[in-house]
């Protein structure tokens, strides 16, 4: 018995629906929640799960933040020393060197750290893809089963977003660099440099969705991701602010407040337990209602809208209704 309970705790009951034919979610935003409610307790399993394959990269960037805020203390103390405002324009170009230094080291510390994460990563959009339009996924075999099938793929998205960060580094000092001694006209490559970047790591939240949902090659699913990255600019800009908004908060506290070792606590326990799999699913329940507009529409035979009420389903609830009326 407490076998059989355990087994259904870890992995589910398989074909058992979340949802009657008469209550079934008529928009996507009651969609959202009401899977959210349902999955909660998954989402945390399938974060506890993969965690560790995430632990590199947040042990770097908690060793970049307080690397960070180390220098910008020192360089805090060093302006309000009266004896050194002659020095400030000096005390400004080392700091800014030596954080230079700082991020070049970690981007390189990085590139390992979130290359191991693709293959994780796919799998965890192929769970949370099936789970945000209502539909069964076992935590762990089918995780597993996604991740053997697209690790060719995932791992290539993540060796390329590995190295974004440290190339947009070092392009973005060196055009500034150029445009300091040869004129501003190398301010516009800076400028593409830093754009690419951007729209990269946007077009990342359709990558992960997309191979474990279609069968298409790298440069489709890169290209077609960059494509609905660039024609859905502000939703997509609005999803990935909205999923780092703790993080930016918590960044906040870091570095204006002297309660930085709590809001670092807080950020690990929050990445730890939840964040990374709460993050896949708000991805998932987005780009699902983006692809059936944009692809499934365009794919003879494919199912738009799953999880969701059709005008059939309301139909036969109405015809139903009907016949309960008139007692047949």
């Amino acid at each position: 018995m407490f076998g059989k309970m355990m087994n259904n705790f870890y992995y589910g009951k398989s074909g058992k629906g979340d949802f009657k034919k008469d209550d079934l979610p008529r928009n996507r935003w009651q969609l959202f929640w009401e899977m959210l409610r349902i999955r909660l307790a998954g989402l945390f399993r399938l974060n506890l799960m993969t965690v560790v394959a995430f632990l590199p990269l947040m042990y770097v960037l908690i060793s970049t933040a307080n690397a960070i805020l180390s220098q910008l203390v020192n360089l805090s103390n060093a302006l309000s020393d009266p004896a050194a405002a002659e020095q400030a324009q000096q005390l400004l170009q080392d700091n800014r060197n030596q954080l230079y230094g700082i991020l070049f080291s970690s981007f390189v510390m990085m590139i390992p750290c979130i290359l191991i994460t693709g293959p994780v990563q796919a799998g965890m959009a192929y769970v949370t893809r099936n789970w945000a339009r209502d539909e069964h996924a076992f935590v762990w075999s089918d995780f597993k089963d996604a991740l053997k099938d697209n690790w060719k793929q995932a791992l290539a998205v993540s060796a390329i977003t590995s190295v974004a960060p440290l190339l947009m580094l070092v392009c973005w000092q060196f055009y500034g660099g150029m445009a300091q001694t040869n004129g501003m006209l190398f301010v516009i490559p800076q400028m593409i440099t830093l754009l690419l970047g951007l729209v990269w790591f946007l077009a990342l939240t359709f990558m992960y969705p997309m191979m474990v949902t279609y069968k298409m090659n790298l440069g489709t699913v890169i290209r077609n991701s960059f494509m609905l990255a660039i024609g859905r600019l502000p939703h997509v800009l609005g999803v990935r602010l909205i999923m780092l908004s703790f993080t930016i908060i918590a960044g906040l506290f870091i570095f204006y407040t002297p309660y930085m070792m709590y809001a670092i606590l807080l950020l690990s326990a929050y990445y730890f337990f939840i964040g990374n799999a709460l993050a896949r699913f708000v991805y998932a329940s987005f780009t699902n209602a983006v692809f059936d507009r944009y692809i499934n529409t365009r794919i003879e035979g494919a199912q738009v809208n799953r999880g969701l009420a059709s005008e059939t389903d309301e139909d036969e609830e109405a015809e139903e209704e009907d016949n309960a009326g008139a007692g047949i």
